[in-house]
C-alpha cells in the first residue's frame, strides 16, 4: 500500500497556544524542507509571520518556489478564516480568493483548500465553561468560487470533511463540474474539539462507507484538528487511506516539533506495511501535471 503523508506546518494558532510552530517565512521553509526529508509528500502551511493570519500571494509565493526548489513536493496554502457576518460583506468572496487565484495565475497552486461546509468550532474546555467558540463559515458561493478555480487552474481540492454532511455536499458539487481534478477528502478528527468523530475505528469505517456511497474510489486521508493521529494509523493504512500530521493539527502545547511527527507517522506506516508515495506519484494518481 502506498502512503501519502502530508504535514500542515503551523495553523491559526500563534505560539502562545503551540509553541513549537514556524512564524516567518525562513522559518516556514526551512521546517518544510526538514519535513519534506524526513517522509512529507504535501506541505501546507500558512503566512503567520505577525502572529496573524497574512494571506498575501507574494508571500505564499515565496513559500512555494524556496521548498519547491530544494525539495520536489507538494506545497500548497490556506484559506482565510471566516465567521459570522464578515462572510457576507460586499467583497468578501473575492478577498478570500485573491491569494489563491493569483497563485494560480503564476503556476504555483498544486492543490487548494476547499472545505465544503460550516461548523461550529468549540473545544470541550469551552463549551464546560460556558463559551461560544467560534462558527467556521464556508457559504455555498465560496466553495462554488473554490472549485471553480480549481477547474481553471487544475489543482487538486483538498477537502476538510469536519462533519459527514460535508462529505455528501463536496461530492455532490464536484459531480456538476467538467474538468474537476479529483477531490481528496480528508476526514478530520478531533480530541479537543466537539466537532465530527474522536479518532476511532468505528468512526473511520462510518467515513469511508459513507465515501463509497457518494464518491467510490475517491483519494482519502485523516487528520484533525487538537488530535494525536497516530494511534489511528495501522487502521488507516490498513483500510487504504493517507495521513496528515504537524502543528496545526497537533494536540496544542505538543512538544512534538514537525519532522518529529513526520518522522512518526513514517514509522508507524511502515510498521504496518505502507510503502511511503514521493509527490511525483501522487501527481500520477491524481492525473495532474
Amino acid at each position: 500500500m502506498s502512503v501519502w503523508i502530508e504535514v500542515a506546518l503551523n495553523g491559526p494558532w500563534s505560539r502562545a497556544r503551540q509553541k513549537l510552530m514556524p512564524l516567518t517565512v525562513d522559518e516556514i521553509v526551512a521546517d518544510g524542507i526538514e519535513c519534506a526529508r524526513a517522509g512529507a509528500a504535501i506541505i501546507h502551511a500558512y503566512d503567520p509571520e505577525s502572529g496573524l493570519q497574512n494571506d498575501n500571494p507574494d508571500t505564499y509565493a515565496a513559500i512555494i518556489e524556496r521548498i519547491r526548489s530544494v525539495e520536489n513536493v507538494i506545497v500548497y496554502p490556506t484559506l482565510p478564516f471566516i465567521q459570522s457576518a464578515e462572510a457576507y460583506r460586499p467583497g468578501a468572496l473575492e478577498a478570500r480568493y485573491a491569494a489563491v487565484q493569483a497563485l494560480g495565475q503564476r503556476g504555483l497552486i498544486e492543490w487548494g483548500v476547499v472545505d465544503p461546509g460550516s461548523t461550529n468550532l468549540v473545544s470541550f474546555a469551552e463549551a464546560e465553561a460556558g463559551a461560544s467558540g467560534s462558527v467556521y463559515l464556508n457559504p455555498g458561493e465560496h466553495i462554488r468560487r473554490g472549485l471553480e478555480l480549481a477547474v481553471q487552474f487544475g489543482y487538486v481540492p483538498s477537502y476538510a470533511i469536519y462533519e459527514p454532511g460535508f462529505l455528501r455536499l463536496g461530492a455532490a458539487l464536484a459531480r456538476g463540474y467538467t474538468g474537476l481534478p479529483a477531490p481528496v477528502y480528508r476526514f478530520m478528527f478531533s480530541d479537543m474539539f466537539t466537532f465530527g468523530f474522536p479518532p476511532e475505528a468505528y468512526a473511520l469505517d462510518s467515513y469511508l462507507a459513507l465515501l463509497d456511497r457518494e464518491a467510490p474510489g475517491s483519494p482519502w486521508m485523516a487528520a484533525g484538528l487538537g488530535v494525536d493521529i497516530r494511534p489511528l494509523i495501522p487502521n488507516i493504512v490498513a483500510r487504504g487511506g493517507h495521513i496528515r500530521v504537524g502543528l496545526e493539527d497537533a494536540p496544542l502545547g505538543t512538544e512534538i516539533a514537525n519532522a518529529e511527527w513526520v518522522a512518526n507517522a513514517v514509522t508507524l506506516v511502515e510498521k504496518a506495511g505502507g510503502r511511503l508515495s514521493c509527490a511525483t506519484e501522487i501527481r500520477q494518481v491524481l492525473q495532474v501535471p
